[in-house]
């Protein structure tokens, strides 16, 4: 009989893990959390104002002291302290694995140099591709990172895993090795994140929130900056068409003000987030060069109607398309989708269902960590596809 193989002693990295709010630290901490309780030893390493070392949900979550302030100017890079190196040697050397997410950050490349002298495998989450940022200055900053630390990260790695095909071709551009690459789709708290079981929960979402009980309404989740869209859902918008618009997020919530049919919310904690979802009726998110966001998984597990970006990342999902909507970036064609759905409940509930089935049979957090864990020693579960395959 064969002896259990022991679970996996995990340090996962993250530049930012919450209470920050955003898709990446997210992801990390269900990740993180998933393992635990399935039996692997996971301690996170990342920023924060101050450091600290504290257990929570049964990961052990180290955070060091960073400045941040690059933040407030819509670049999320969190500038740590040189003892995250320290820690960052100390932690991998009594881990079976180093899981790094994104290789585009200070505590990627710390934990990248401490994986090499303590000769541990890393693993490697991209979750993005090249992000086109208004500033000139910070598109070079990203070129020249990518092609000296993420082609190094990317290299190096056990697995690189990607979220969407986009996402894959530019990972083996950057020097990942292909027959290294794999696709794998992240969880989503399908207990949290669910339709409203009645209409009366609805209505109560929507007071505690203070959006209008009358009205369709469309829900926009991310930071309100250019790569998420929010300037062309706001170019779309038609309150003729008979729905409201409510952004939840924070950023340029200036381009908000005064405008008929718009709500914001502000950043939300996640269970507020949910509340959201089953307050409204549709999700929308015109993002560029992200392919699966996180947002658009919570809206399809919460049972919403989704229109969102014809992202050549979708590819390896296989999505109906006649039951989520992607489209080209164009106010005119985001308009009038939105006016359809407005006018058609019965298209709503259809798209709706579809979407709530999706997600249940594809965004499982048990299948995510289990095929994870395979990844880890450098093996493959039911989640393997090749960099080849996923433009199949």
């Amino acid at each position: 009989m064969s002896t259990p193989e022991r679970p996996p002693r995990v340090l996962m990295v993250s530049h930012y893990y919450p209470p920050h709010l955003g898709g990446i630290e997210n992801v990390a901490r269900q990740e993180a959390r998933h393992l635990a309780a399935a039996g692997a030893e996971v301690t996170v390493l990342t920023s924060a104002d101050r450091s600290s070392v504290r257990d929570e949900d049964g990961v052990r979550v180290v955070r060091i002291a960073a400045w941040n302030g690059a933040e407030r100017a819509g670049v999320p890079f969190p500038v740590l302290s040189p003892r995250v190196l320290t820690a960052a040697f100390r932690h991998a050397r009594r881990a079976d694995v180093v899981h790094i997410h994104d290789c585009l950050y200070l505590t990627s490349w710390a934990a990248g140099l401490a994986a090499v002298l303590t000769r541990t495998p890393h693993v490697l989450t991209q979750h993005v591709a090249l992000v086109a940022h208004p500033s000139a200055l910070v598109r070079a900053v990203q070129h020249a990172v990518y092609a000296v630390a993420g082609r190094a990260l990317l290299r190096r790695a056990r697995r690189v895993i990607t979220l969407n095909a986009s996402v894959a071709d530019f990972a083996v551009r950057g020097g990942a090795r292909p027959d290294r690459l794999r696709h794998l789709a992240n969880g989503v708290d399908t207990v949290l994140f669910r339709p409203a079981a009645a209409p009366g929960e609805r209505a109560a979402a929507r007071t505690r929130l203070g959006l209008p009980q009358d009205r369709v309404l469309a829900l926009f989740a991310g930071r309100l900056v250019p790569k998420k869209g929010h300037d062309l859902l706001l170019a779309a918008h038609r309150p003729e068409d008979g729905y409201d618009l409510v952004f939840a997020g924070d950023g340029d919530v200036r381009a908000l003000a005064g405008r008929p049919g718009v709500h914001g919310l502000g950043t939300l904690s996640p269970e507020d987030l949910a509340d959201a979802y089953r307050a409204c009726d549709l999700f929308v998110l015109p993002s560029t060069a992200e392919g699966f966001p996180l947002t658009v998984q919570e809206a399809m597990a919460s049972g919403l109607p989704v229109i969102t970006t014809d992202d050549p990342g979708y590819a390896p999902y296989r999505l109906d398309r006649s039951s989520v909507r992607l489209l080209p970036r164009d106010p005119g064609q985001l308009g009038d989708a939105l006016a359809e759905l407005a006018a058609d409940p019965a298209l709503r509930a259809r798209m709706g269902g579809y979407s709530r089935q999706y997600a249940a049979d594809a965004f499982s957090w048990h299948r995510h960590t289990t095929a994870l864990t395979e990844h880890y020693r450098g093996r493959d579960g039911h989640e393997h596809v090749q960099h080849e395959q996923a433009h199949a």
